[in-house]
């Protein structure tokens, strides 16, 4: 072939290709090097962030639930607690085969297993019937539930047939081992963990926990990515709570005055142990509780603690405080003498006593003893009106309890100006005022400490999760009266029992001082329709180390054989006894009570 000469067409048309092939080559270099700069962009840089746009479409994040603390009385007897449980799960589009291989640890060996086999075998296991099971394990699901809620022990053999798919979610179940005992303190939670009542709602801060949670990341197909990002923040289970009551006493105390109620038809009736040097609250025990396993099987206007959320007009077991006042401000002495008549009339009002009687000469012991309104009259005339309110505030009439429960109530204690020409006298033997049993038993509680008033204790530790207690410290108490006035009261108390309306509550072998209390019960619809009857006392009463009160709302029968104070002596005699509180060795050390 003769090569193209200089200049002539063909070489030009050769020049031409050359070149347009270099600019070619060089706009495909420059391209690739664009698309290479933004791929290294893209893929190391990510200045957009859309590699962590499309992880964040991949993760997902569930909650992992605490552990709820568990509820214990003052030995670690457990009142509530939260068990392990599982749900028994499947993701469907996984188990929807005709067989699957399964290792079999005897032989050795795969095996080849078909579905209907498998279900059969965890049929067995789980006790639902096949064809339902069937319908659960098989379809086109990512998440079905099978079964909610088994024990380890199911849960370990359902795993064990190894049905793809399958597998257990942790979780826990609130369940109450003492029963009734303790029902209406401990309160209880819904199906779904909701706090309802009593401590379980009040404390629910410290008894929840905090959730964790766990990260992972999720394939296009739904199932989880092995070996992929996976961030566990675990969660922190709740505290323990122990409490100060006694779970032994405390049904005994239940079943105690439960058969008092039943015996005379009352409305209710509770029975309240506190211990006299601490104020801590050994038994709080209601004729009717609800069970936490089974509330409502309970009415609801039954389930509540009574002993601190029901105020009445408590009688005569408030004229221990009248008594203690004119002790303390030198007005009286237990042995000062009084001139009674059946009825005392003052300010244009006339007061009577409950029983029909002669003038008597009497001291203010034997006023107490015998629970003369008259005499009390005589004695609280002595404080002005002033003075009777405020010491019963002193006394802790009208306020806060502070045991913890969301239903306590405080009662109901008027301001002097608001009082009337009748309720100026009447509230010194507890009419014309209202409260709970847990405030009558604090008032005992005070003349048995030597005039020292603490606030009633309910919770006595909280406990973490790895152990550490945080004891719930003791308030200090309130100077109420002077040691010497609280040592005369109780021997006024002893006086009441040995020789007074306080009898029904001897004890064989420890001294107990001791008054009653017979109230008006104020009908819904106005005026009275029955009455509350009381009995608080205190054992041994030498050297105090209980104080037990027994109250009865309403019961139906003759007022005179009424008794109280039956129930009074058996639970003080189980609370001494369990305690192994040593049995009094001297007399009775009374008062006169006639002059």
């Amino acid at each position: 072939m003769t090569p193209a000469r200089l200049g002539s067409p063909d070489s030009m048309r050769l020049a031409l290709g050359s070149r347009r092939l270099r600019v070619g080559l060089a706009f495909v270099l420059v391209l690739l090097m664009v698309l290479g700069v933004r791929l290294f962009q893209l893929q190391a840089l990510d200045l957009d962030g859309m590699a962590q746009a499309g992880l964040s479409k991949r993760l997902t994040t569930t909650a992992v639930q605490p552990v709820r603390g568990s509820i214990v009385d003052m030995n670690g007897k457990y009142f509530a607690r939260s068990v392990e449980r599982y749900d028994l799960v499947v993701d469907q589009r996984l188990s929807d085969v005709e067989e699957f291989r399964r290792f079999n640890d005897d032989l050795e060996e795969w095996e080849v297993i078909p579905m209907d086999q498998a279900v059969s075998e965890l049929s067995a296991v789980i006790g639902i019937d096949g064809e339902t099971l069937r319908g659960a394990v098989l379809g086109d699901k990512s998440f079905n539930y099978i079964l909610k809620s088994v024990t380890p022990e199911v849960k370990n053999r359902a795993l064990a047939v190894k049905i793809p798919g399958v597998y257990a979610d942790e979780t826990s179940v609130r369940t109450y081992p003492a029963g009734a005992v303790g029902g209406s303190i401990i309160g209880f939670v819904s199906e779904n963990g909701e706090p309802q009542e009593g401590l379980e709602y009040s404390l629910n801060d410290a008894l929840e926990g905090t959730a964790g949670s766990r990260t992972f990341e999720i394939g296009g197909d739904g199932i989880r990515i092995p070996y992929a990002t996976n961030e566990d923040v675990p969660a922190v289970d709740g505290q323990n709570v122990r409490l100060t009551i006694d779970q032994d006493l405390q049904w005994f105390a239940q079943q105690t005055i439960a058969s008092q109620v039943e015996e005379y038809d009352a409305e209710w009736g509770n029975i309240v142990v506190v211990e006299a040097d601490t104020g801590a609250i050994r038994a709080m025990a209601e004729s009717t509780t609800p069970d936490p396993n089974d509330p409502t099987a309970t009415p609801a206007e039954q389930r509540r603690p009574n002993s601190v959320s029901a105020s009445f007009e408590p009688g005569s077991t408030t004229k221990v405080i009248t008594m203690a006042a004119a002790l303390e401000q030198g007005l009286i002495e237990p042995t000062s003498r009084f001139t009674l008549e059946n009825r005392y009339t003052i300010d244009g009002q006339t007061f009577k006593d409950a029983f029909e009687h002669k003038t008597e000469k009497r001291t203010a012991a034997g006023v107490l003893a015998k629970s003369m309104n008259t005499g009390t009259v005589q004695v609280g005339q002595k404080l002005t009106k002033q003075e009777r309110y405020d010491w019963l505030k002193k006394f802790g009439i009208g306020e806060p309890l502070g045991t913890g429960l969301n239903e306590e109530n405080q009662g109901l204690l008027t301001t002097p100006d608001k009082w009337d020409d009748r309720q100026q006298y009447t509230v010194l033997f507890g009419q014309g005022l209202a409260q709970t049993a847990l405030h009558t038993a604090m008032v005992y509680q005070t003349i048995a400490n030597d005039g020292v008033r603490l606030q009633p204790r309910l919770i006595d530790a909280y406990i973490d999760p790895d152990g550490t207690e945080h004891t719930v410290p003791q308030a200090e108490g309130t100077r109420v009266v002077s040691a010497d006035t609280a040592a005369k009261t109780r021997k006024m108390l002893e006086t009441v029992t040995e020789e007074g309306s306080g009898k029904t509550g001897q004890l064989e072998q420890y001294r107990v001082g001791s008054k009653t209390g017979t109230a008006e019960a104020p009908s819904p619809a106005g005026g009275y329709d029955g009455y509350t009857l009381s009995y608080a006392g205190i054992a041994p009463i030498e050297d105090p180390e209980y104080v037990v009160v027994v109250t009865l709302q309403r019961p139906q029968g003759d007022l005179y054989y009424l008794i109280p104070g039956q129930s009074f002596q058996k639970v003080m005699k189980q609370v001494l006894n369990s305690n192994n509180v040593p049995a009094s060795t001297m007399k009775p050390d009374i008062y006169p009570v006639e002059y």
